[in-house]
């Protein structure tokens, strides 16, 4: 009977060890494992699959590069040149056959304001084409975070499955030793309240993975019903990490472009106010032809008696001056100066904005990766830990409440392994995101 309980023994040491090692290997999940519908290695979405998707296909970006479209029909309608203007009159005597027509038009010239009107537009498309590219950025550092909220959950589900079926396996077997007298019934029921607690945390898990894809088909532009499997894990993904990579602060970021072109835009439209402020031309002229008559008759040259009237013609040409005695623009380009000295301004907060983003991401890139490497030899220690609490409890020289104890430490560790991970590898998207960078 003792050999039996030997070979029971080590039989139940080497099954523990699987188990636990499988809680640490995502990868290698069994018994009840809910993780497995939302992981696919081979048709799921992988993280670059889905940065590729949203840039396509996320409405709000959509919307935005609208924006440049429009951006680019407003420079077209600035350098058109004023159209001509027509006129047509006709008059009539009301008592009598008199009458003119007159037919004018005229042309402005448009000297001085079509450049810095184009040039005003320039400006405005360049601002609109970093504004959209900082947007696509900023989903692209959205759509990560999210893919690592669920691939975060998505390892805790997977952790919380391998415990749950490991605590459902030594339910069975610990029932099995109390029918046959081999173990209290007290242990037992520990075993059957620990299996209770980790199927009811093993439901949380999975709800929030759930939760978690919904974020992220949001942020990927699909519908929430959409099926979507993860192929990337969160293990894959911090360890795809190149840790020797130099973060070289390089400010080359689009919000920072834009607040260059917001600059220049409102130096534009400074020498925009100040053409307007100047002296311009037009052109004019005109053809009329009056027919005018009196009711009485008077002899022509060959000395017959004809009607008095007759048919004249008009030429006129000339130019209109629009001469800046008193309005020359003054608060138009005073506002414009005071523009460009708050857009020079902003420049300067975003420029350092985007520095301390980048040293704060780079500071916690760093101790986020130290953190990993102690908590990975922490988790390594515990499991090991846990399995010769189980071997020495089936061996007759430990309690049920040892290995219960050693089991929630594990799970503590597997915990704040996971936060590690998620932590590092969010540490790493928003380096990316702070540098600018995009896929």
């Amino acid at each position: 009977m003792r050999q039996v309980r030997t070979i029971t023994a080590l039989g139940l040491g080497v099954l523990a060890l699987a188990v636990v090692a499988g809680a640490q290997q995502i990868p290698a999940i069994e018994g009840k494992a809910a993780a497995e519908q939302y992981l696919d290695r081979e048709n799921g979405v992988s993280l670059s699959d889905a940065i590729a998707g949203a840039l396509e296909r996320e409405p709000t970006l959509r919307a935005a590069r609208t924006e440049i479209e429009v951006a680019r029909g407003m420079r077209l309608q600035a350098g058109l040149r004023p159209n001509p203007m027509m006129t047509f009159e006709r008059r009539e005597q009301s008592d009598g056959e008199d009458n003119q027509t007159l037919v004018g038009v005229e042309w402005p010239l448009d000297l001085f304001r079509r450049g810095p009107r184009v040039a005003v537009s320039d400006r405005e498309a360049e601002a609109v084409e970093h504004s959209v590219a900082d947007r696509a950025r900023m989903l692209v550092a959205d759509v990560r975070l999210k893919y690592g909220e669920a691939a975060t959950a998505l390892r805790a589900l997977a952790v919380a499955d391998n415990l749950a079926a490991s605590a459902e396996r030594d339910l069975v077997l610990k029932r099995a030793r109390v029918e046959e007298g081999a173990s209290p019934p007290l242990e037992r029921d520990l075993l059957d309240v620990e299996l209770r607690r980790l199927e009811s945390e093993r439901l949380l898990a999975q709800g929030a993975v759930e939760a978690a894809l919904v974020e992220l088909k949001r942020a990927l532009g699909m519908r929430s019903e959409t099926a979507l499997r993860l192929r990337d894990t969160i293990d894959t993904l911090v360890s795809r990490v190149d840790p020797s990579a130099s973060p070289t602060v390089i400010i080359e970021r689009p919000d920072v472009r834009e607040a260059e072109a917001r600059v220049r835009l409102a130096g534009a439209r400074e020498d925009r106010a100040r053409s307007e402020g100047r002296f311009d031309m037009g052109l004019f002229g005109s053809y009329m032809r009056m027919a005018a008559g009196f009711p009485q008759q008077g002899f022509n040259r060959q000395g017959t008696l004809e009607p008095v009237q007759g048919v004249f013609h008009y030429l006129a040409g000339g130019a209109t001056i629009n001469l800046p005695l008193r309005d020359r623009n003054q608060g138009e380009i005073a506002a414009a100066r005071a523009d460009r000295a708050g857009a020079q301004a902003r420049l300067e907060a975003v420029q350092l904005a985007a520095e301390a983003e980048v040293a704060s991401a780079v500071a916690q890139d760093a101790r986020a990766r130290q953190a990993l490497v102690i908590i990975e030899g922490a988790v390594r220690l515990s499991r090991q830990n846990l399995d010769v609490v189980r071997q020495t409890h089936e061996l007759g020289r430990g309690t049920i409440s040892e290995v219960l104890a050693e089991q929630r430490r594990y799970l503590e560790l597997e915990t704040i392994y996971t936060t590690t991970l998620r932590t590092t590898y969010e540490a790493r998207a928003l380096l990316l995101r702070a540098r600018g960078e995009l896929p």
